[in-house]
């Protein structure tokens, strides 16, 4: 399925291609970036996903819906990678229904798509830092800690994440978990907080002055960058069984990071008005993920700033075509 053979040189990167890997949801936010990813470390990358999206530089495309295709499909897909990363998912917008469909018979029939291959490739599933449910604040949330998801998003990404983790136990997959915290970045879609709040932030004006419900709630934020080098160090380091997570490992005020964004985007103060409400989240009040484990196995740690991560927010926010969403005061991974 891939569009070429094995042993490719890759273009401009001077890599000789000789890995391969299949990015399941490859066109959504942090799929595309797993993708440029991947292809910079010499893989050539295939990105499935229901519809197409803008290409990407140097990445195949293959529409297929794998909730709903035959799983002859899915094998013949990744039939020679030597990577599958699951980066499928609903985050922001999708309803319940939607959200089970896609982290748990996805993640199933996708598990048994891998267990089927006549390699081995190494399964890479992005978790989610909600799965632990809410906590104390000041919490640093380990891998050890008990899960107790109470949105229907937190507990279907569990139930998908245990699939992973349970067919790795049992010797059918090479796999492992990365649980993510809140993704920031170039590209965030409009239904989350901050990118909501990006794309409002674009149409303020004197006439039309932005009013934004801020809440002193804190959270974990990881720049999108930084999880796509979690994903590409998670493909060849001792993992396999294993959850991760993935995060700043610090818990940043939201008020904080609107401050960051509305600062990056030089609208004057005037013109921002802060209202109280309340905030729907997927998590509890407080997120901050121990991450000294992916330190410890994979080498890594995040290496992008907040203040980085949110004015490269912006300044793609200017070119961004995805479609507005309404929940412009949901935040989400």
């Amino acid at each position: 399925m891939f569009r070429s053979k094995r042993r490719q040189y890759g273009g401009d990167m001077g890599h000789i291609r000789d890995r391969q890997a299949v990015v399941i949801g490859g066109t959504g936010f942090i799929g595309r970036h797993i993708c440029r990813a991947l292809t910079k470390r010499g893989y050539e990358v295939l990105a499935i996903a229901r519809k197409p999206a803008e290409p990407i530089s140097g990445v195949g495309f293959l529409a297929l819906d794998a909730v709903s295709a035959p799983s002859e499909d899915i094998v013949r897909a990744a039939q020679s990678a030597d990577l599958v990363v699951n980066a499928a998912g609903d985050s922001w917008e999708g309803d319940e229904a939607s959200m089970t469909a896609s982290h748990i018979p996805l993640v199933d029939r996708l598990v048994d798509a891998v267990a089927a291959l006549p390699r081995r490739p190494r399964l890479v599933h992005l978790g989610s830092v909600h799965e632990y449910g809410p906590v104390p604040d000041g919490t640093a949330i380990a891998e050890d800690h008990p899960t107790a998801p109470r949105t229907p998003y937190a507990r279907t990404k569990l139930v998908g994440s245990r699939i992973v983790l349970g067919a790795a136990d049992a010797g059918r997959i090479d796999g492992c978990v990365l649980r993510v915290t809140n993704v920031c970045g170039p590209g965030t879609p409009r239904g989350s907080f901050l990118g909501g709040l990006a794309h409002r932030l674009r149409h303020t004006t004197e006439e039309t002055p932005l009013t934004v419900t801020l809440v002193d709630d804190r959270r974990d934020f990881i720049d999108v960058r930084d999880v796509a080098e979690a994903v590409v160090l998670a493909a060849s380091s001792p993992v396999t069984g294993r959850v991760l997570n993935v995060g700043q490992g610090d818990a940043f005020s939201m008020r904080e990071l609107a401050g960051l964004l509305i600062a990056a985007s030089q609208v004057p103060d005037r013109l921002v008005r802060e209202e109280s409400g309340a905030v729907h989240s997927k998590g509890g009040s407080w997120t901050q993920a121990d991450i000294r484990l992916a330190r410890r196995l994979m080498g890594w740690s995040p290496k992008v700033a907040l203040k980085e991560s949110l004015h490269d927010l912006w300044a793609a926010s200017a070119t961004s075509s995805r479609p507005a969403a309404a929940a412009a005061r949901t935040e989400g991974h």
